[in-house]
């Protein structure tokens, strides 16, 4: 997805050598012995949506986002202990010699924040960036970047910039560090959840010393952070929402798919062939290796196409088989829809097996992500096999021992241990093998159902 890759832009910048000098003071000072804890508070804090769950579990923080982080614990974070802030302490409280050139970043360091900078124009080699804060409009003119060589006017930087100490009045300043290159709309949406969480603060304290915006980013700049982690995650789940799963031959793959019992097949013939978006289809074979294949009665099919764009696409399918009915779907919300018709359609005469909506598991690739249209996958008759052989064997896990629509509500293994109800019950797992989902999908069954004959002791068939 677009606005996936762009939320994953970083650029990397250079810094004056004096700037870097002091920056690694602060850092060593940061590892400290007795700053560690609070170092290590202050990074929690400043990357809270990865730590400890949450966004955490699924990405980790770019490269960026943890050198953005790191120069907002040396250069804003208050420890929680009583102690002075890191340039505090060096700037007031070590003895160790610091040359002028590098003192001379320490105030405006302390005065420097986190910030959205608009570039005002496209960068030009060699020339100087004009960038504006959203926040409060504030001018920053700094050096141009082969990083940023690609970047247009219009997008929107999340970074940190430095005024320059010899600058006096102009807008002369110089990068911190890294940063992220958002789109617009990417940074008008991270403006917009900072404000709002800047709001509630505001209500829950009842001050609103947060009106300025300088005093607001040196304080809470690490929202920003946590603004784009939040549009990182939605990213993400927008890019794996739309992921289209196909079949080798182009058709939709229905991984979700839900089973049920009944014992009324007329009445579930007329009442699926009622169902406006289902179109009757001629089911196919019986295949098997036992004598009594064509003694069962016929399946029943109905499917559901999509025909928008000029496509032909089977997006459900519904199989009627005497004593089951399965349901397969493109998709949980598909898969919801015809349920619940279902359920209107027949209540309490479908019995439910199981069901599953978990997609094929798949990790995008950069160029995925970074394409405007959806990622597609196509998954194999060997991955949808093993995918149906977990669904059935869920499903089935307990059927031996739990009642049954066609034995008059007898458990199987009860039903086979009775002369009378015997044979029904090898009738009945002799079907369910005939009609198992893998046949027509994979070319196989996905199910051993000497299995099923083991647990209620019927003879077994051979494989």
């Amino acid at each position: 997805m677009k606005l996936g890759s762009e939320r994953a832009a970083g650029f990397w910048t250079s810094r004056p050598p004096s700037l870097d000098a002091v920056l690694a003071r602060l850092e060593s000072l940061s590892r400290q012995p007795t700053f560690a804890l609070q170092r290590e508070i202050a990074l929690a804090r400043m990357l809270r949506p990865y730590v400890g769950g949450g966004v955490g579990r699924i990405v980790a923080p770019l490269a960026q986002e943890t050198d953005l982080a790191d120069l907002s614990v040396l250069c804003d974070f208050y420890p929680e202990d009583g102690q002075l802030t890191l340039i505090e302490q060096l700037r007031d409280v070590i003895t160790e010699h610091i040359p002028d050139e590098e003192r001379q970043w320490l105030d405006p360091l302390k005065r420097s924040s986190l910030d959205l900078l608009e570039l005002t124009a496209t960068p030009k080699s060699g020339e100087k960036l004009t960038l504006r804060s959203l926040g409060d409009q504030t001018s920053f003119v700094v050096p141009s970047m082969d990083s940023l060589k690609d970047a247009a006017a219009g997008q929107v930087l999340l970074a940190r910039v430095v005024r320059n100490p010899d600058a006096g009045g102009s807008c002369e300043a110089v990068w911190a560090g890294g940063g992220l290159i958002l789109s617009p709309a990417d940074a008008k949406a991270l403006l917009e959840i900072t404000a709002e969480w800047r709001r509630e603060m505001e209500m829950t304290t009842g001050s609103f010393a947060l009106g300025e915006w300088r005093e607001f980013a040196k304080r809470f700049g690490h929202l920003l952070l946590w603004a784009f982690a939040q549009l990182r995650m939605e990213a993400l789940v927008d890019a794996v929402v739309h992921i289209l799963y196909r079949r080798p031959d182009g058709q939709p793959y229905l991984y979700a798919v839900a089973l049920y019992d009944h014992h009324e097949y007329p009445f579930f013939v007329d009442g699926l062939t009622e169902i406006g978006e289902l179109e009757a289809e001629k089911p196919p074979p019986l295949s098997g290796s036992s004598s009594r294949v064509g003694s069962f009665p016929p399946a029943c099919t109905w499917v559901q196409r999509d025909r928008s764009s000029g496509s032909d696409l089977i997006v459900a399918k519904v199989t009627l088989t005497s004593l089951q009915l399965m349901v397969e779907c493109d998709g949980p919300e598909r898969l919801d829809r015809i349920k619940h018709r279902l359920a209107a359609a027949f209540g309490f005469s479908l019995h439910f097996r199981g069901e599953t909506a978990t997609p094929p598991v798949r990790q995008l690739s950069v160029a995925e992500l970074r394409s405007d249209e959806p990622a597609m996958v196509v998954v194999t008759k060997e991955e949808d096999g093993r995918l149906l052989t977990q669904f059935l064997e869920k499903a089935y896990l307990e059927w031996s021992d739990q009642p049954h629509l066609a034995l008059g509500r007898e458990t199987p293994r009860h039903a086979a241990a009775s002369p009378a109800l015997r044979r029904k019950v090898v009738d009945l797992i002799e079907e369910m093998e005939q009609h198992d989902l893998g046949r027509q999908r994979c070319g196989h069954i996905a199910f051993n159902y000497n299995r099923l004959r083991g647990q209620v002791g019927v003879e077994e068939q051979p494989g």
